[in-house]
């Protein structure tokens, strides 16, 4: 089938947020009284708010009643607003602008899929919205990724097939949603973590939309 519509992971395929989480995450922790690595927040990647804080609590050995815990995770969310907030359109990743710009002439529908509930205001402080015919984010799900959810409300709110779909993502989770939801994949980054996509690439820079067609 003919491919009509690209559908967007957010962080790490169209902008990197993932330095403001780590900032945050970093923030909380020293004012608890311990530090945090970038190698340390190699753990918290691609897992939700509430588990990321249960792993840093671990790593410095705190332990605080439930009330506490979700009072920590809020002043986290709250800094990491404060960060992404300061975002302009400087921080696309390389290519991605061209791209949704041959998207749009070569007359691809274009979605978000993302289950950031920061969405919004990330698409907001980068300009992006008029690139997308549709935004699904995590205040419109109820399922992570494996799960493809986010996904098929994508092709539902562009009125495509699933089979006529491409999913960009950087995560194996999203790779796997994608091929649950049976559309086609292309990672970005790394070919070994990535390895059940359809395609990997490194980024946007040398990629065109017209390449979609002899692809798929």
């Amino acid at each position: 089938m003919e491919i009509k519509a690209c559908i967007f992971d957010l962080d790490g395929v169209l902008c990197d947020t993932a330095k403001y989480h780590y900032l945050a995450w970093k923030r909380l922790a020293g004012e608890l009284g311990f530090s945090f690595t970038e190698a340390q927040n190699e753990r918290l990647k691609g897992v939700s708010r509430m588990d990321s804080l249960e792993i840093l609590l671990e790593i410095g050995h705190v332990k605080c009643t439930q009330k506490a815990k979700e009072e920590m995770a809020e002043k986290k969310n709250r800094w990491y607003v404060e960060y992404i907030n300061k975002m302009d359109q400087s921080e696309l990743l390389p290519g991605v602008l061209d791209f949704l710009e041959e998207c749009r002439e070569n007359g691809l529908r274009t979605a978000l899929g993302s289950v950031s509930k920061n969405a919004g205001v990330i698409l907001e402080r980068l300009k992006l919205q008029d690139y997308l015919d549709a935004v699904v984010d995590g205040s419109q799900v109820s399922q992570a990724k494996p799960d493809p959810e986010v996904f098929l409300k994508g092709t539902k709110r562009l009125g495509t097939d699933p089979s006529a779909c491409v999913v960009f993502e950087d995560a194996a989770a999203g790779i796997e949603a994608a091929r649950r939801a049976g559309m086609k994949s292309v990672g970005i980054g790394d070919p070994g973590i990535l390895c059940q996509a359809d395609y990997v690439i490194p980024g946007f820079e040398k990629f065109h939309a017209e390449m979609l067609d002899q692809w798929f």
